[in-house]
């Protein structure tokens, strides 16, 4: 699998794009944009300290699962997370692609398709893995149609959760 690939913006300017695997060096950036999509997909604000062990923790143990950057003239400007689902009755697994997040600036210039095209490419140079999944909310009828251009479809399946635990403080859920 390569770990970052150098592509070209199909757009009217010429712009290197560099889709990597995050680091810790990261870490800031990946804090930001996770605080932005909170507040811009369900007005929700993440406990900071909460988010940022989060963050640290995924980007300090692959079992987790791992995020992907975008980078134009050398500044992150998108981000997807993976984390791992394994299926039995397929044996193998599926890529959850999380956490998606494009900088406003850059939005509509294909720079979502070209982190996509990158874990497809990582997807399928790997044979334990056998499909990649996510999750949108219902009413994002622009996500979806961006997803579907993709080469994704709807599953049969709904998904349901039992969140947050009674265990866990309020400031989480």
């Amino acid at each position: 699998m390569s770990e970052a690939a150098l592509t070209q913006n199909p757009g009217a300017r010429e712009m290197s794009e560099l889709i990597r695997r995050a680091t810790p060096a990261d870490e800031g950036v990946l804090v930001a944009f996770n605080t932005a999509l909170a507040w811009e997909s369900e007005e929700k604000r993440l406990d900071a300290a909460v988010l940022r062990a989060g963050v640290r923790a995924l980007l300090a143990d692959p079992a987790k699962g791992f995020y992907t950057v975008a980078e134009r003239a050398g500044e992150v400007v998108a981000q997807t997370m993976v984390t791992f689902e394994w299926s039995d009755w397929r044996n193998g697994w599926f890529w959850w692609i999380q956490s998606v997040y494009v900088r406003e600036d850059v939005r509509h210039s294909g720079i979502f398709r070209s982190l996509f095209q990158h874990l497809k490419t990582e997807a399928e140079a790997d044979p334990t893995v056998i499909g990649l999944r996510l999750y949108v909310e219902r009413d994002n009828s622009r996500a979806k149609s961006t997803y579907r251009a993709l080469g994704m479809s709807e599953t049969p399946y709904e998904l349901l959760e039992l969140y947050p635990l009674p265990h866990l403080p309020d400031h989480i859920g």
